[in-house]
């Protein structure tokens, strides 16, 4: 009886310690770190895949935004102890230990390198690096000094469809900047939108994420909305240098200006409602955003 007690508990812990780690992957938001890096991989391609080259790529880069969302949870762990939002993640809670952490994240970022060398190019490889190295040596600690850190982390954010642009074409072109720079924008409304909502969380961790003034008033909404708009001319640039079609500039519009409707009912009512609608509105508008352009150009 004891040893089978022995047994079960061996398991459980086990069955814990991969569930936690599964956790530190934060993998919803890998996973459409991934999208996003097929999207451009696909566009890049015109449609024509390498199925060994395009899945080998996108699970390198699950591998590697788990590292550095891994990374962020280490150098945020005292903060996320004092937020409702994250105090159950595997660190606060001790699931996972700090040098633990460190040792699977350095693990995650080695293979997920080491994938990309072996299926991309090299420039494919030096951006992902710089992108770690901007979300979790730069933006991490930029977030308890301003929303310059939504600024910075932007750039990373935005990365993804670039990286598979240059992942097919080995380049940097005007096409591979266009995707970037809709991503870029399309951070702003959505980020500041989560910070809208987690706005009294982030204050007990010093974090400073609201622009303008830094409150969830008329001036926050407005910005908002001014980033939102710039999706409209943004999301024809594709059409308008042939990387997509007149089809996708057609969803994009519609889908730009059903986004930008939402931030006006955040500039009427300064309510935590219209902010979760502009959240949603957010996680909306990209991928079907992508697949279109991705649809049109095929």
């Amino acid at each position: 009886m004891i040893e089978t007690t022995k047994k079960f508990d061996i398991s459980s812990f086990f069955v814990m310690k991969l569930k936690s780690y599964f956790e530190l992957l934060k993998i919803r938001l890998s996973f459409l770190v991934a999208f996003s890096s097929g999207f451009g991989y696909i566009l890049g391609n015109h449609g024509i895949v390498d199925w060994l080259s395009f899945l080998s790529f996108c699970f390198g880069g699950i591998l590697i935004s788990g590292g550095a969302i891994t990374i962020n949870q280490i150098k945020e762990v005292d903060y996320d102890r004092v937020m409702k939002r994250t105090m159950d993640r595997p660190l606060p809670t001790n699931r996972v230990g700090r040098i633990e952490a460190t040792v699977y994240s350095i693990a995650l970022l080695f293979v997920g390198f080491s994938i990309l060398f072996v299926h991309t190019n090299l420039l494919t490889l030096l951006i992902s690096m710089l992108s770690v190295l901007l979300y979790s040596f730069v933006y991490t600690p930029l977030k308890r000094v301003g929303p310059i850190a939504v600024f910075v982390g932007a750039i990373p954010g935005a990365l993804p469809p670039l990286l598979g642009w240059v992942a097919a074409t080995g380049q940097i072109g005007y096409e591979a900047l266009i995707i970037f720079g809709i991503q870029f924008i399309w951070q702003f409304p959505h980020f500041w939108a989560i910070a809208w909502l987690a706005d009294e969380d982030y204050k007990k961790a010093g974090f400073k994420l609201l622009p303008a003034n830094g409150k969830r008033d008329m001036r926050t909404a407005i910005n908002i909305m001014i980033y939102t708009l710039f999706l409209l001319p943004l999301g024809l640039l594709p059409a308008k240098f042939g990387v997509a079609g007149i089809n996708s500039a057609i969803i994009a519009t519609i889908c730009g200006v059903l986004f930008l409707s939402q931030t006006f009912s955040l500039m009427r009512d300064n309510s935590r409602k219209s902010a979760l609608k502009i959240m949603y509105g957010s996680f909306l508008y990209l991928p079907i955003v992508q697949i279109a352009y991705l649809v049109d150009k095929i």
